[in-house]
């Protein structure tokens, strides 16, 4: 296929660019996401023969067809990263639990989380699209726990690019913000700030918007660019582990799939989304939340309502979001710019917006979505580990969305994204087993020795290591704290 070329999701006369210069540049115009004007769809010959291919070859297959416009060389560099994966081969594998639930373990890169799938490689190509510029790049990501590690590990000591990483003090796991406070590189920077995740991410938009602030980046020569999935770099990636296990589940069972994603800022579930418009085999991709169920009211209802809500800490903290970013190019792959703009304006200005009955139906072609509470995190927590299955407190809220697909239908075959390993989370699993309530270093050991599990490497060094980025701000502070670092 011919390169493509990305649109904004509010259009408005909307440059049209590329690949590359979406990567570097993701703000788009009107303060929308820039998008594929157009996704390709695979005739079922095709999807049988991508079936056959390994994950490198699959990658290269599908980035074709999207038209992407990546040299060979560059991408070749950028997949040889998952080979520090587990499984070199498979770095997102599959485990069957039972005859109709599989679990995909996204979490087998550095960090131990998912966004490392799509993080590895991005880091890879941003800095190959750079190697010629004059230019400095500071990438911005704000983090719920699991961006931020996976960002500073993939940008660290890379020539010709600064990072900052925003995240809300109080609101990761100790693991995760230890991943990030103990990084040594000069070119990083981490910034705790007095507030919540949406806070982080409001930060992030507005700095990207703030023609003050670019403008004292351009007097030191320095191009502002994102990490989080507003980049649709990271999207790109994270469409291909969906496609993968689609197929792979396909192969065994000659069923459609239902893709189950514990989804906070909605880039994974846009990314199995757009595998289903592709023509992949994916029946619905449900949405597992927890208190912040403001998705499941969304899918379920239309209306997208966060004037009367407060964000509650849970016990899945990646999914503490009432402001989900990827949302919008769902909006705009099935409304379209002009409606898309409509509804997020609304969202700026009243904080909700409303679809019609009719446009809620096609939602519906896609999504469904449940959540739970905390109890039942804990009580699913219990209830896996007593059959020796391990697993984190989103990949348990992911488990409530499979009951109730059982409930409809018992005999479709699930894939449950499980995207962060227990060890970010281990005192949440303590407490689920009543096993008292320890710090997270007591209760890794307190659980591989209960469960004859290893720990691995470089989450146990974290607790040896000296904290290096203890700085937190008021947000009001942030703009100044980056161009003082700078």
């Amino acid at each position: 296929m011919q390169q493509q070329y990305f649109t904004g999701t509010r259009g408005g006369n909307c440059p049209s660019v590329t690949f590359q210069d979406a990567l570097l540049n993701p703000n788009a115009p009107y303060g929308g996401l820039y998008t594929l004007k157009n996704l390709p769809t695979f005739s079922k010959e095709q999807i049988q023969s991508f079936a056959n291919l390994n994950y490198a070859s699959l990658a290269k297959n599908i980035f074709q067809s999207l038209g992407l416009g990546i040299k060979d060389s560059i991408l070749e560099n950028a997949l040889k990263l998952y080979e520090n994966f587990d499984n070199p081969e498979i770095p997102a594998p599959l485990e069957k639990i039972n005859e109709t639930l599989y679990i995909q373990k996204l979490y087998c890169g550095p960090t131990r989380a998912f966004k490392d799938m799509a993080l590895q490689p991005f880091g890879s190509i941003f800095s190959d699209f750079i190697s010629n510029s004059s230019k400095e790049y500071l990438i911005l990501t704000a983090t719920s726990g699991d961006t931020g590690p996976a960002t500073l590990q993939s940008f660290a000591n890379k020539p010709n690019i600064k990072v900052v990483c925003i995240y809300p003090k109080g609101g990761t796991s100790d693991v995760q913000r230890l991943q990030m406070t103990t990084l040594e590189a000069k070119n990083l920077k981490v910034i705790g700030i007095n507030g919540n995740f949406d806070d982080a991410q409001n930060m992030l938009k507005t700095l990207l918007k703030d023609e003050n602030f670019k403008a004292a980046l351009e007097q030191k020569n320095i191009s502002l660019s994102a990490a989080n999935s507003v980049n649709f770099g990271r999207i790109a990636f994270q469409i291909l582990y969906h496609i993968y296990s689609s197929l792979q589940v396909y192969k065994l069972t000659k069923m459609p799939i239902n893709i189950i994603v514990p989804s906070g800022n909605f880039g994974n579930a846009l990314g199995a989304f757009y595998a289903k418009i592709m023509g992949f085999p994916i029946q619905k991709i449900w949405i597992a939340s927890n208190s912040n169920n403001i998705l499941t009211e969304f899918i379920q209802t239309g209306t997208y309502d966060i004037s009367h809500k407060s964000l509650q800490k849970t016990y899945s903290p990646a999914m503490d979001i009432l402001k989900s970013s990827n949302i919008e190019r769902v909006l705009f792959a099935l409304f379209g710019e002009n409606r898309t703009r409509e509804l997020m304006e609304n969202l700026e200005k009243n904080k909700k917006y409303s679809l019609e009955k009719s446009e809620l139906q096609m939602i519906k072609q896609y999504f469904e979505a449940t959540f739970c509470d905390d109890s039942y995190c804990l009580e699913t927590l219990k209830k896996y580990a007593t059959m020796g299955i391990i697993i984190d407190p989103h990949t348990a809220c992911g488990i409530k969305a499979y009951e109730q697909i059982q409930s409809l239908d018992s005999s479709i075959p699930c894939i449950l994204c499980s995207t962060a390993e227990w060890t970010k989370f281990a005192p949440t699993l303590t407490k689920a087993l009543e096993m008292g309530d320890l710090s997270d270093e007591e209760a890794l050991h307190a659980l591989a020795k209960k469960f004859s599990i290893t720990i691995p490497e470089q989450i146990l060094e974290l607790f040896a290591k000296n904290e290096i980025h203890t700085q937190v701000v008021d947000k009001d502070l942030l703009p100044q704290t980056i161009l003082q670092w700078l």
